[in-house]
């Protein structure tokens, strides 16, 4: 049986491109905790099977398939075998659907909902290998920015659907999004749950249900999640780990570090490295 390797993290941070994080992976034991990322989430697996959770249910994405997560939704993954998988991923934010619906005439605040968990499209799946190619490869801009410019535009033509035809709906309970506001603007404290009962004008036990059932992790792994995406937003600006790791609301810096590590797959100190390196 031929010896596994090393499990592997390649990050990236591309600037011109608005921002745009891009990961190659490799993997054979990890797995992702419960997380959300500030942007959307979109993988093409190159080898192997992935398993994740996500809208409340498993899902699996063979080879040559591609992964949506909406932003800001929760998530895990890992192997679906025992041989691992990898993959190429990248994290556009709404910002940037948005101004390319508004430059190819859709609109404004266009920013695609994608219903779909796991697609199965060979033709698109190679577009996207061949852009990530040339993010790692080439430093021809114009290149660069046509590919990710027609990709961005095919994965929303054909499989995106409008965000607010889905969150109206999602934002019917008025106390769960106050109670949503306050932990993003005291996301440095240690609040307390019956604040957020008050809040939500509920009990204890009911707002922990809701919530989770709304959001996909109780009120406190939420703040974690927050915590993280903020301390990221930190890190591109140039504060140092420890600094960051004070600044939102982290006991200490090992105690970002792990957690940081345990949702995105790299450290901080290595995602600082290369936002540094990328701009």
């Amino acid at each position: 049986m031929q010896e596994k390797t090393k499990e592997q993290t390649r990050f990236s941070y591309h600037p011109e491109l608005g921002g745009l994080e891009v990961v190659d992976a490799r993997y054979y034991h990890k797995n992702f905790s419960r997380h959300s990322h500030e942007g959307y989430t979109i993988n093409v697996i190159d080898k192997g099977v992935q398993k994740f959770y996500y809208a409340g249910c498993e899902h699996f994405a063979p080879e040559h398939s591609i992964i949506f997560v909406n932003a800001d939704e929760i998530h895990n993954g890992q192997s679906a075998t025992d041989s691992g998988w990898s993959y190429h991923g990248m994290s556009p934010l709404e910002s940037q659907f948005n101004k390319l619906a508004a430059d190819l005439g859709l609109g404004h605040n266009f920013a695609p909902y994608f219903p779909n968990a796991v697609v199965n499209d060979p033709c698109l799946a190679g577009q996207m290998r061949q852009m990530f190619s040339q993010l790692a490869e080439s430093d021809n801009s114009l290149l660069r920015e046509t590919l990710v410019y027609g990709v961005m535009s095919q994965l929303m033509i054909k499989y995106g659907k409008r965000a607010i035809d889905i969150r109206d709906y999602r934002q019917d309970h008025s106390g769960l999004s106050r109670v949503q506001a306050f932990i993003h603007e005291h996301l440095s404290e240690n609040i307390n749950l019956e604040t957020l009962a008050l809040l939500a004008g509920n009990s204890p036990f009911h707002l922990l249900r809701q919530f989770q059932k709304k959001f996909g992790l109780p009120p406190h792994a939420y703040q974690v999640q927050q915590r993280l995406q903020r301390g990221k937003a930190l890190l591109r600006q140039g504060l140092k780990v420890a600094e960051v790791a004070s600044e939102v609301g982290f006991h200490d810096q090992s105690h970002f570090h792990r957690h940081f590590k345990k949702a995105m797959g790299f450290t901080p100190g290595y995602y600082a490295r290369e936002v540094a390196c990328g701009k």
